[in-house]
């Protein structure tokens, strides 16, 4: 597996770092007594996906699960009479699923003198073993869950755990009341008097950490309940909050997925000159007389035949100095290999290697820093393609064989709007119906979209002289898959959650010390 370098001296100055005293959470009341206000704690059920279970690292492990931002809220509800909050915990710290094939959590280890994020060594304990008899559990967050997801029965039923078409889910599948339940059936069947929810990432998320490939599409905006995120979103939020009831409860919008560090370590010319050195370890580099032999009989010929189909800016001549941008195949691109080939054949290249060329670089495109690159297309630069067409010199993932749509997250190319702004466009229109539906059932809403820019803005969150960002790793925020927070980031969470239950129902709830939390564990 490649290695995402990241210096150890980096990690010392940038994860301590000590800016002020200043705290970016106003409103504390931690001076003042703590009430319930216009609310009623003593039943508090949490509903949604990966980020209310506490996941983390990429698994659901223990000491995540109770740093969970819920089981922090309930911590602070139960100083103004809030009841028990138990969660459906793993087995062990390692979070692995064996028998659903979930794999293990990931750790930093040192290799080579930098740091890499691993799988943990071991083998998980956690079974799909059912243990509702020790519950009912108050955290029903559920990794993978859509907003369709929460309402649909049967989606804790071991049958439908068929990779080809799952119907259910093997987080639920542990925890749920029977076989036939849904999640909003077993959290009202708690009768909760105060109920938070935080869904509709995974509605948008699936297809950006694909790369929009398809094999898990945006949950369109309009279409019938199970169908459409608007009407599915409104029933899930009248089914928790029918008409007359006395319940309380927040909501949360969802994030811009494009601006966490799973798309955003990686930039779009990530690939250095070295990597197109060739000769043996102890020789002398070759490096710029393989970038001059490949600019004179691949890039440099292609360039040429494309700027005369008008099409010269998809590809650019490699750099010996500068990061190059990746190759990658833009399905939305005319493909222009009939062409290509022909001007080839023309100009002298022989028929096999123009034909090779036409096939490979017919809807091919160098990156722009419009495309965001998944953290884990990390793993593929630079290998061998399993394809027939990946000989050399055209053998190498996003230097000289195209990297496929699932390696990256298309944007705005000559004016026109890729998956980027998809993504956007169904966070936008997301998060309006989920703020519409705040608004007409008279609930708490908490903008967690704005409140995670702030960690990508240039001056993060600072906590009692701590920053925070959304730096991979060294930001001290998310965790190492990129895409979930640390315990000190379900800390912020959880008090911008706070504060607006405090304003919304007049309760004095103190906030968390976020920094009393987890961060990424060092080697």
């Amino acid at each position: 597996m490649k290695k995402i370098i990241i210096s150890t001296i980096a990690v010392s100055s940038l994860f301590f770092t000590v800016t002020s005293c200043k705290t970016d959470f106003d409103n504390d009341v931690k001076d003042i007594p703590v009430t319930k206000g216009d609310a009623d704690f003593s039943r508090y059920v949490s509903l949604g996906n990966s980020l209310t279970s506490g996941f983390r690292d990429n698994a659901l492990y223990i000491d995540g699960q109770n740093e969970s931002y819920p089981s922090m809220i309930a911590a602070q509800m139960r100083l103004a009479g809030g009841g028990d909050f138990k969660q459906p915990l793993m087995n062990d710290n390692l979070g692995g699923i064996p028998s659903a094939n979930i794999s293990n959590k990931k750790v930093l280890v040192v290799a080579g003198g930098a740091l890499a994020p691993v799988d943990a060594p071991g083998v998980g304990t956690t079974t799909l073993a059912n243990i509702y008899n020790a519950g009912p559990y108050q955290n029903m967050g559920v990794p993978g869950a859509k907003v369709a997801h929460l309402l649909a029965p049967n989606y804790g039923d071991p049958a439908g755990l068929n990779p080809a078409a799952p119907t259910a889910n093997p987080y639920f599948v542990r925890f749920a009341s029977s076989k036939t339940t849904s999640v909003v059936a077993d959290a009202l069947a708690q009768n909760p008097t105060f109920v938070s929810l935080w869904i509709g990432n995974n509605d948008v998320l699936g297809y950006a950490t694909t790369g929009g490939d398809g094999t898990n599409p945006i949950t369109p905006v309009d279409g019938p309940i199970g169908v459409g995120f608007t009407s599915t979103y409104n029933a899930l939020v009248g089914s928790l909050f029918p008409s007359g009831t006395t319940r309380k409860g927040i909501v949360a919008n969802i994030p811009d997925v494009t601006s966490i560090p799973f798309f955003t370590r990686v930039p779009y010319n990530p690939i250095p000159p070295e990597k197109f050195n060739t000769a043996p370890a102890g020789s002398a580099s070759n490096q710029n007389a393989n970038i001059d032999a490949l600019n004179a009989q691949v890039f440099g010929p292609l360039k040429q035949v494309l700027t005369a189909l008008g099409q010269g800016n998809r590809l650019q001549l490699l750099s010996k100095t500068a990061g190059n941008p990746v190759l990658l195949k833009d399905e939305s691109l005319a493909n222009l290999g009939v062409q290509i080939t022909a001007a080839l054949v023309g100009a002298g290249v022989p028929a096999p290697q123009a034909g090779l060329m036409g096939q490979l670089f017919g809807q091919a495109r160098h990156s722009t820093s419009q495309d965001l690159i998944p953290l884990t297309t990390s793993t593929v630069l630079g290998t061998t393609p399993a394809s027939p067409f990946a000989v050399a010199p055209f053998d190498k993932y996003g230097t000289t064989y195209p990297l496929e749509d699932k390696h990256v997250l298309r944007g705005k190319f000559n004016n026109v709007n890729g998956e980027v702004e998809e993504v956007l466009a169904a966070t936008v229109s997301f998060n309006a119906a989920i703020k519409a539906a705040a608004t007409a059932k008279d609930l708490a809403f908490v903008d967690m979209n704005t409140k995670m820019k702030e960690l990508d803005s240039k001056a993060g969150i600072v906590w009692d002289g701590v920053k925070y960002s959304a730096t991979f790793v060294t930001g001290g925020a998310f965790s190492l898959d990129g895409v979930h927070l640390t315990g000190r980031g379900y800390g912020i969470v959880a008090n911008e959650f706070i504060k607006t239950i405090n304003a919304k129902y007049r309760s004095t709830l103190p906030q968390v010390d976020p920094n009393k939390y987890s961060g990424v564990t060092f080697p």
